[in-house]
C-alpha cells in the first residue's frame, strides 16, 4: 500500500519523529530554524559535519547520525548535487531517504522542505512513495521477532499553501504503485485477466467505463495482427478500454496506448534463456497506461482520456504463428511475419487501429518495444518517435517535469523503405539497423487519423541493478509521463 503522506508545519525543535531527513547541496548552509534543532537537541553534531565537510552534499550522499532520547531520534543528511531542476532532485533524494528508513526499520519518518514549492512538495511525496515501495506478496515474512518495521507514514515540513501538490504527489504516488506492482508479479501471476481485474477495481472506485474484447470479440473486429501473437496460448488475450469522463462528453479525448506482453519468450523466434525471466517486463507500457488512469482520475483533471491496453503471452507451440506468416491487421492491411520475437508491434497495430473510434485529440503509446533503444540511448533516456513534431515537443517536456526524459529519433521517409515485403504491404521487422526507428514506422503505418507518438520504454520501464533511489525492477516509466501530459492538456 502507498505510504500515509501528511503536511506539517511544526518547527524542526518540537517534531517527534523516528527519522527526520534534510537534503542539501553542496555548502548550502543549514536553515535558522534547523540550526536551532541542532544546537539544542543533537549538540551541533549536523553543524559539525558540515563544518569538516565530512559530507559534502553530493547526489545521493548518505550521512545517519544518532538524535535525542526524545522528539528528533535520527538524523539523515542526503545530498542533491547541483541540479538543473531542483524539485526533481529532491523527489531522488526522498526516494533514497525512504530506501534508507525502510532499512533501519522505522516506520516514520520527517521530510524536510521548508522552502519548497507545491511541485517540489508534490515531487517528495513521489519520492517517498516511490522509495518507500516493495513487492512482498510472493514472500514468506520471518517471525514478527525477526521482523524490522517497514515505513508507513512520512510527513512532509512545508508551507500549508504546498497542500495542492501533496494531494497531486499521493495521486501520482497510487498511480506508479499499481503500475510497478503489476509490473513485478511473476507472468503466471500477471495475465491478460489480470489486466481486466485491475481495470475493473478501477472503474469501481473511480467511476469509469471499462471495455473489454476477448479472443471471439477480436476475430469479428479482424484483428488477425494482435491475434497472431495470442495464438500459441491458451490464455484469452484481452483488447482492454478505460475511459475516464473529466470533460463534457462532445470534448474529444487523448489516447493512451500500451503493450502488455504478460510474457514474451519471443516465440518461434525464441529467445536465449539466459535473462529471459526478465520478459515478464514486457507489459511495462501496459502498466505505465493502468497506473496513469489512477491517478488521473485521483486528481479529478477537467479533460477526458481514453486508455487502451492490449495484453496477452507470446508463446512457442504447434499453433504458434511462423516466419514467413502472412496476417491481416483490422485495417486491411497485411503483414509478414519475419520474427516472431518482434510480437509488440503485431499487437499495438490492432490496439492503435481500434482507438481511431473515440476521435482522439493525440495518442501515446508506450511500449518495452525494441533492444535496440537500449543500445541508442542506454537506461537513461525513453525513445521518442512521431508524426507531429508539436506534439513530440510536448511529450518530451511532459518527460522532463516527470523525471522520464526522452530523446527524439527521426521517422524519415527513408526508414520505411526497410519494412517493405516481398509479399505482404509491410513487414514486420525491417533488420538490425535502426531497429527502433523501423519498429515507430511500423506503428505509425496503423495511426491514421489523428497526432501520434511512440515511447519506447525498454531500457527505461525495469532496471536489472540497483538504480540506489530505486531498486532492481520496475521503475513505473511511462506513468508520470502519460500524466503529465494529460495535465498539460489542461493547466
Amino acid at each position: 500500500m502507498p505510504l500515509t503522506l501528511s503536511l506539517a508545519q511544526s518547527a524542526p525543535n518540537a517534531l517527534e519523529t523516528s527519522l527526520l531527513v534534510i537534503a542539501l547541496a553542496p555548502d548550502e548552509p543549514l536553515s535558522a530554524a534547523l540550526a536551532e534543532l541542532d544546537a539544542q537537541q543533537l549538540g551541533g553534531v549536523i553543524g559539525r559535519t558540515i563544518a569538516r565537510r565530512d559530507f559534502r552534499g553530493g547526489r545521493d550522499e548518505q550521512l545517519h547520525v544518532s538524535g535525542a532520547e526524545r522528539g528528533v531520534l535520527r538524523v539523515l543528511l542526503v545530498g542533491v548535487g547541483k541540479p538543473a531542476d531542483r524539485a526533481v532532485a529532491l523527489r531522488r533524494a526522498a526516494s533514497v531517504a525512504a530506501r534508507f528508513a525502510n532499512k533501519i526499520g522505522v516506520s516514520d519518518l520527517t521530510f524536510v522542505a521548508a522552502d519548497a514549492d507545491a511541485r517540489a512538495v508534490e515531487n517528495v511525496a513521489v519520492g517517498l512513495d516511490m522509495g518507500a515501495w516493495k513487492y512482498t506478496d510472493m514472500q514468506t515474512q520471518p517471525p514478527n521477532g525477526d521482523r524490522r518495521a517497514t515505513l508507513e507514514r512520512a510527513t512532509i515540513l512545508a508551507s500549508d499553501t504546498t497542500a495542492e501538490g501533496l494531494l497531486a504527489g499521493e495521486a501520482l504516488a497510487h498511480g506508479y504503485a499499481i503500475a510497478r506492482r503489476l509490473a513485478m508479479m511473476p507472468g503466471n501471476v500477471c495475465t491478460p485477466d489480470t489486466f481486466v481485474e485491475t481495470a475493473n477495481d478501477l472503474a469501481a472506485r473511480h467511476g469509469l467505463r471499462v471495455t473489454v474484447l476477448g479472443r471471439a470479440e477480436m476475430e469479428r473486429e479482424g484483428m488477425g495482427s494482435f491475434l497472431c501473437v495470442a495464438q500459441a496460448t491458451p490464455e484469452d488475450p484481452k483488447l482492454i478500454t478505460i475511459e475516464y469522463r473529466g470533460a463534457a462528453d462532445n470534448v474529444k479525448p487523448v489516447g493512451l496506448v500500451g503493450k502488455g506482453l504478460c510474457f514474451d519468450t519471443g516465440g518461434i523466434s525464441i529467445k536465449p534463456a539466459e535473462r529471459m525471466e526478465w520478459m515478464k517486463f514486457d507489459m511495462c507500457g501496459a502498466a505505465g497506461v493502468m497506473g496513469a488512469m489512477e491517478a488521473i482520475a485521483r486528481m479529478n483533471l477537467p479533460v477526458n482520456v481514453v486508455g487502451v491496453i492490449g495484453a496477452t503471452t507470446n508463446m512457442p507451440s504447434g499453433t504458434a504463428v511462423k516466419p514467413g506468416d502472412v496476417v491481416r491487421a483490422s485495417t486491411g492491411k497485411t503483414i509478414e511475419i519475419i520474427n516472431t520475437d518482434a510480437e509488440g508491434r503485431l499487437v499495438l497495430a490492432d490496439c492503435l487501429a481500434w482507438i481511431r473510434r473515440y476521435e482522439p485529440t493525440a495518442v501515446i503509446d508506450a511500449a518495452t518495444l525494441t533492444g535496440a533503444i537500449v543500445i541508442s540511448l542506454g537506461h537513461n533516456a525513453v525513445g521518442v518517435f512521431g508524426s507531429d513534431a508539436g506534439l513530440v515537443q510536448e511529450v518530451l517536456a511532459a518527460g522532463k517535469r516527470a523525471s522520464e526524459p526522452g530523446w527524439e529519433l527521426p521517422l524519415w521517409d527513408e526508414y520505411r523503405e526497410q519494412i517493405k515485403s516481398d509479399v505482404a504491404d509491410i513487414k514486420n521487422t525491417g533488420g538490425r539497423a535502426a531497429g527502433s526507428i523501423t519498429a515507430g514506422w511500423f506503428l505509425r503505418e496503423f495511426t491514421d487519423g489523428y497526432p501520434w507518438v511512440h515511447l519506447d520504454v525498454a531500457g527505461t520501464a525495469y532496471s536489472e541493478s540497483d538504480l540506489v533511489a530505486l531498486p532492481k525492477g520496475p521503475t513505473g516509466t511511462p506513468t508520470g509521463t502519460f500524466v503529465e501530459f494529460v495535465r498539460g492538456r489542461v493547466r
